[in-house]
């Protein structure tokens, strides 16, 4: 079991900073306080100093959650563990929760330690009287592990679950993640960031003048549809070569992007988040979240 967790602890980091990530301002500040601070300072960052044991991330999807997390892999200078469901669950009863306990094992002897969790809400649902007893013993293990009776104050653990449905976490779960942080879809700020980082190495002719009117038309995508955006855009160039052309054509001589084609792709590339969902998220920032949106 020790094996299998060691496997899921990320040695090659992804060459992300915090810059690479377009907007989230409030979100990039509050993990720095909670994981690149502490990592540096350990003598300041003691007793009601002390950074929390989970954050949870949450929003629509698109937005990067995960992108967050790769983020925090690539800065915090800790052993980053990357977890799935399917990191932990077994078809043998009982081995489920031996696996988080072996998980938490090997983060304590590898302090400090991060342990990421995608789609967290898979793991952490509402318990109830008709699930299976299996999944039921996985979510008590995890709770108690993060924070039950035997754990110490003193271990530099920290737990980053994402999840597009944090209305289907369980109380107790939500309870240990003292930070719920809320990823929303990028602002008009935002979307113009990525934008100009996404057509940076893009042969274009677009002005600055047309970025705005392209980050102002594309209101309510989020930064996985603007990729998508983009990525349509910028195949343009090559439908409007003839076919025969295409096999002999020097990659030099495809035309530039010009905001025309950005015009046509966005007849294509509709928003992928509802405004009812973006009306659930906002409620339960209200109701829960730490004051990001």
């Amino acid at each position: 079991m020790v094996e299998l967790i060691m496997a899921e602890i990320m040695d090659q980091s992804p060459n992300l900073t915090w810059d690479d990530i377009a907007g989230l301002d409030f979100a990039k500040m509050a993990i720095k306080e909670a994981v690149v601070w502490p990592m540096l300072r350990p003598d300041i960052f003691t007793g009601l100093r002390r950074p929390p044991k989970g954050i949870l991330l949450f929003g629509p999807p698109g937005t990067g959650k995960t992108l967050i997390g790769k983020c925090v892999a690539s800065q915090s200078k800790s052993t980053f563990f990357s977890i799935s469901a399917s990191s932990l669950t077994s078809k043998w009863i009982g081995d489920g929760e031996k696996m988080v306990r072996a998980l938490f094992a090997v983060a304590r002897v590898h302090q400090p330690s991060v342990i990421f969790i995608d789609e967290v809400d898979s793991l952490l649902t509402q318990r109830s009287e008709s699930e299976h007893e299996s999944s039921r013993r996985i979510k008590t293990e995890f709770l108690v592990q993060l924070d039950g009776a035997a754990i110490s104050s003193e271990e530099r653990l920290l737990i980053i679950g994402a999840t597009n449905r944090p209305q289907e976490l369980d109380e107790a779960a939500r309870r240990r993640f003292v930070k719920r942080l809320y990823i929303p879809l990028p602002d008009y700020q935002g979307r113009l960031e990525l934008l100009k980082k996404l057509m940076l190495n893009e042969k274009h002719i677009i002005t600055e003048d047309q970025f705005v009117k392209i980050a102002q038309i594309s209101d309510g995508y989020s930064g996985a549809d603007i990729k998508n955006l983009c990525s349509e855009a910028s195949l343009e160039p090559i439908r409007s070569l003839n076919f025969n052309d295409i096999q002999t054509i020097q990659a030099s001589n495809v035309r530039s992007l010009t905001v025309d084609d950005f015009q046509k792709s966005l007849t294509r590339v509709r928003p992928s988040v509802s405004p009812n969902d973006l009306l659930q998220y906002i409620q339960w920032d209200q109701i829960y979240g730490s004051g990001g949106s």
